[in-house]
């Protein structure tokens, strides 16, 4: 009879138990959503936002992909940063509209947002790539207006600079874009260290052309100084010479000897010379004239004063 009674009493236990979980969950004791169904439901929330980040990103980078063929060819777009804004507007704001709402969930809002940061980072990433090409693009042409402005006009170099500098500065601030971290002070500082060097560049060829020019000058001084003192020597030497010079050419007729005297500086120089007379064959045998005359008579004179 003990045992009996025993037995009867665990039943009892047992079954009073059983009684108290049923009414535990008939009153909402336990929670409706397991951890499991959780996770289950933030996956897909996941899942979903990254399909729409997928496909504003794909649209976004059709448009860039316009953009980038314009630079890679070599020009400028215009008004790039305004540009580039919209593009950055228009896939936040088609991705906020795609993307699932997060419902108040602190869990899915902390998705949301890290989605949308990954979204920034990848349309902002090849955008300032471009950007930093178009920058070069306009670094190379504040360059030429700077060599071409000191080069065709009287303009100072200094001036030149600061026309080429506020071009660059002004092309480069419409293309940044606006409300961003991009900046051109690097490539600016730059633009001013180029130009600065070849300022000094242009300045040191100036100097070397005008110290050659100053040695050459040296030179025909030096030249001069010694013609001046030969003259002296020669005059020391010979006495002062006579400011005339005079010099007379006679050929032999029917002969090819010419014969000529030159008195010059004070000297007086005989010639005799064997020269064919090319016009005998026109002339006759005999020439103009047997004797002294302007056929077979040459006399030249100078006078130095």
């Amino acid at each position: 009879l003990r045992l009996q009674h025993i037995i009867m009493m665990a039943n009892l236990c047992v079954l009073t138990a059983v009684l108290g979980l049923v009414a535990s969950a008939s009153a909402g004791a336990l929670p409706r959503h397991s951890p499991t169904w959780v996770r289950g439901g933030s996956d897909d929330y996941d899942l979903n936002c990254e399909k729409a980040m997928r496909s504003v990103l794909a649209t976004a980078t059709g448009a860039i992909e316009k953009y980038a063929e314009e630079i890679e060819s070599g020009s400028c777009v215009a008004d790039f940063g305004v540009r580039c804004d919209a593009i950055y507007t228009e896939a936040l704001e088609t991705f906020s509209n795609k993307a699932p709402a997060a419902g108040g969930d602190a869990s899915l809002a902390a998705v949301f947002d890290t989605k949308v940061e990954s979204l920034e980072k990848s349309i902002d990433a090849p955008i300032r790539v471009l950007y930093m090409k178009q920058l070069l693009l306009l670094r190379d042409k504040a360059l030429k207006r700077y060599k071409s402005s000191s080069r065709a006009s009287e303009t100072s170099d200094y001036e030149a600079m600061v026309a080429a500098d506020q071009f660059f500065s002004k092309e480069a601030e419409a293309s940044t874009r606006p409300r961003s971290d991009w900046d051109f002070a690097t490539e600016r500082a730059s633009l001013q260290t180029t130009m600065n060097e070849i300022a000094q560049s242009k300045k040191r060829l100036a100097d070397t052309r005008l110290q050659a020019a100053k040695a050459q000058q040296d030179v025909l001084q030096v030249i001069q100084m010694q013609q001046s003192q030969i003259e002296q020597l020669k005059q020391a030497a010979y006495g002062t010479a006579s400011p005339w010079n005079v010099g007379v050419a006679y050929r032999v007729p029917d002969t090819n000897i010419n014969l000529s005297v030159g008195h010059q500086q004070g000297r007086t120089n005989f010639q005799l010379s064997c020269v064919p007379d090319d016009s005998a064959a026109l002339l006759g045998p005999n020439g103009f004239t047997r004797g002294v005359g302007p056929g077979n008579l040459g006399v030249s004179v100078n006078l130095s004063v």
